[in-house]
């Protein structure tokens, strides 16, 4: 009976990590079709099956290779291949070999930051941050990008279901126009050794709970009210925190060192 019940919690976050691909793999079609408000409502599902599945594992404590395997794979099909096919649709097929070659790298980039990934979770390294940008958080900043940029490009004939801001909007053509660009610098950032925090080990019995309980409160209100526009914002603040974080560390290492260098040259 036990061994039964543990057979079943097993399939449990193993269904999640299918709904994560199935879900990638309907973006993909819905991208070849031109419908890309579709293909990034998709990807945000493959976004929370895939918070989902690795969190039921550890509560239930049936985290397997078999699920780190799977769940590796879901990623490379949702997180790499499902947005790099909806952006070269939207952006990169009009750049020629150029907009080829970003599709590859971003393809190439997200796997080679799973296998890095994987590595680490077969020699059992635990860390409270991740190395490198992780890739729903790549996607993620493409994906609502793709949202917003649709409400831009509304017909004017048809109203908004959804409240956006004016200054964000306004700016749309701007971030259509270097989204090339910022593909290749998450490309980058994915397979580059800077620090992103993970939010898989926060301790919600912590002194801290309840402002971040605040916190939680004022973001699924500010997403209610501005969904596209928000989940913009804060996929890009979080694909810039690690790149601040770098630098503001370096920043402090080199002061101290000139400091360093002042004080002997004192003497």
């Amino acid at each position: 009976m036990s061994e039964n019940l543990k057979k079943g919690i097993y399939i449990i976050p193993s269904l999640f990590t299918c709904g994560n691909i199935s879900c990638g793999c309907l973006s993909i079609i819905s991208s070849i079709n031109g419908n890309f408000t579709k293909s990034s409502w998709l990807l945000i599902f493959a976004i929370a099956f895939d918070m989902m599945d690795g969190r039921i594992a550890r509560l239930t404590k049936t985290t397997s290779e078999f699920g780190v395997q799977l769940d590796s794979l879901s990623d490379l099909t949702s997180f790499g291949i499902a947005p790099a096919v909806m952006m070269y649709q939207l952006v990169l097929t009009s750049m020629g070999k150029i907009g080829k070659s970003i599709f590859v790298l971003f393809i190439l980039c997200s796997a080679l930051r799973l296998a890095k990934f994987n590595v680490k979770a077969n020699a059992k390294k635990v860390h409270s941050s991740f190395m490198g940008l992780p890739t729903p958080a790549s996607a993620g900043l493409l994906i609502s990008f793709v949202l917003s940029y649709e409400l831009f490009i509304v017909d004017p004939g048809q109203s908004l279901t959804f409240n956006t801001i004016p200054i964000l909007m306004k700016n749309m053509p701007a971030f259509f126009k270097t989204m090339p660009v910022i593909m290749v610098l998450l490309s980058l950032l994915m397979v580059s050794n800077i620090p992103y925090v993970s939010f898989k080990k926060m301790e919600f019995s912590s002194p801290k709970v309840f402002r971040l309980l605040i916190l939680m409160v004022l973001f699924v209100w500010l997403i209610a009210t501005f969904p596209q526009n928000i989940i913009f914002i804060l996929f890009t603040l979080y694909a810039f925190s690690g790149i601040f974080a770098y630098a503001t560390k370096y920043w402090k290492i080199l002061k101290r060192i000139y400091s360093s260098k002042v004080e002997n040259n004192g003497n």
